[in-house]
């Protein structure tokens, strides 16, 4: 007998909600039927995970503005694998983002001063809010996978001085490999490996209103191939290195690199904000055996609620894993009422948190952007592998995975504008036929 757990979200105040099948609406027999056909024996990537970015913001809110219940039941929600979510990646900003109380990077020097031994190098930052959490994140899920990415070098390393636009001078590129090492280095003897880095977040935007650094493809391969990956072997270390960090409209840049730092690159991380999925399949078709990762989409008030936004997470979920994403990373954990906290001088943040922390009544909230990685996450668990999952109507967006324990973990999501009735067809195990609302997204589990 197929055993089954369904969860469902219909609109803002059904989100995620548990079901059986006999709860679904059964299906209008009058009208075609969209079948989605799983194949088990077409395999794709092995899954890493979904999750967020503890932000210094992050961080802070959950840390210090929660009192120890609400803590407790947060990380419970976000990470543990029966009780939550279990979210499983965490994408660690090196030093300050644009979500930060401050701007500070693991080796600040006064003006014109330099530090090539790292003498100053610390993470002592770090050890107030973020390390705490990490740490309690890997005693409710050991699955989880911690990357790191840079939003600048130190200042003194670079043209503009300061942690704000500018470029990684040459000189420096030895010390800023070491800089790398240090932290790896540092982050595990908390007992928090460093699974994979990127050189750069978003090497092609320079801002001035946050940390930022350009770093153009050619000096982004010559400082993977001459220094980074050089270090890692020179101090045994097997963190990933994974190339460009940002959109998807610019496959031209993990190509260039690519073509010249080939093994010393292990994948391509991605970004939402322009172009579309399939150039994380056309990178792959060009290196067949680099891994793809998705390391950064936020929600935020561009998109309005529900439809839009929710839909946005569903859609777009589905399109990065079938484009053979091994993560699904969204941006900040937390953020409060405002959006924030920012760097000083950001201006107005319109981004969204997985939950909202509000710093003046302590209240938490649970977003649209929990639910729509819990309809990711809750099945789809750590080293399942993609199935094929094909069906004769685009508007049923589908993705399935089979888990260690033999499970089939299938998400749907209704991009029509009206109901639609669908079966889905696993060989060997009953059909399951319902009718799902527009907009909606299904989540199954098959044992």
């Amino acid at each position: 007998m197929t055993k089954l757990k369904i969860y469902q979200s219909t609109g803002e105040n059904e989100l995620f909600v548990e079901q059986t099948l006999e709860q679904l609406t059964p299906i209008a027999s009058d009208e075609t039927v969209t079948t989605v056909n799983l194949d088990e024996n077409q395999t794709f990537q092995e899954m890493d995970g979904f999750g967020a970015s503890f932000t210094d913001s992050s961080a802070y809110l959950i840390n210090q503005v929660l009192d120890n219940e609400q803590k407790k039941e947060v990380m419970s929600k976000l990470f543990h694998s029966q009780d939550g979510i279990g979210l499983s990646v965490l994408r660690n900003p090196m030093g300050a983002s644009d979500y930060a109380r401050s701007i500070y990077s693991y080796d600040d020097m006064p003006a014109q001063e330099t530090d090539t031994e790292l003498t100053r190098f610390s993470i002592a930052h770090d050890e107030a809010d973020i390390i705490p959490l990490l740490q309690q994140a890997l005693e409710l899920n050991p699955e989880i996978k911690l990357m790191a990415s840079p939003w600048s070098a130190p200042g003194w390393m670079k043209t503009s001085g300061s942690m704000i636009a500018g470029e990684l001078k040459q000189e420096y590129y030895q010390a800023y490999a070491d800089y790398f090492v240090r932290y790896i280095q540092a982050f595990e003897k908390h007992g928090l490996p460093t699974y994979a880095v990127t050189p750069q977040n978003e090497p092609l935007f320079e801002p001035k209103h946050y940390p930022s650094m350009l770093m153009l493809p050619e000096a982004q391969r010559d400082f993977i191939k001459n220094y980074l990956k050089p270090s890692f072997v020179k101090h045994n270390i097997n963190t990933k290195i994974l190339c460009y960090d940002h959109n998807w409209d610019r496959p031209d840049y993990p190509l260039t690199v690519l073509n010249y730092a080939k093994d010393e690159v292990d994948g391509v991380a991605w970004h939402w904000y322009g172009g579309n999925a399939s150039a994380q399949s056309e990178v792959l078709k060009a290196f067949a055996d680099k891994e793809v990762h998705f390391t950064e989409g936020s929600g935020g008030e561009w998109i309005p609620p529900f439809e839009q936004a929710f839909s946005n997470v569903m859609r777009t979920g589905i399109d990065i894993l079938r484009n053979h994403s091994k993560s699904f990373v969204l941006w900040n954990m937390a953020l409060d009422k405002k959006n924030g906290p920012t760097v000083p001088g950001f201006g107005k943040s319109t981004c969204r948190g997985v939950v909202t922390v509000n710093q003046e009544t302590k209240e938490l909230t649970y977003t649209l952007d929990y639910y729509a990685l819990a309809h990711f996450s809750k099945f789809i668990r750590p080293k399942s592998v993609r199935i094929d999952a094909s069906t004769n109507q685009e508007v049923i967006r589908s993705v399935a995975f089979k888990n260690t324990d033999h499970s089939i973990a299938v998400v749907l999501f209704n991009d029509s504008e009206k109901d639609e009735n669908v079966t889905v067809s696993l060989q060997g195990k009953e059909d399951l036929s319902f009718r799902l609302a527009s907009k909606s997204a299904l989540s199954i589990l098959i044992k």
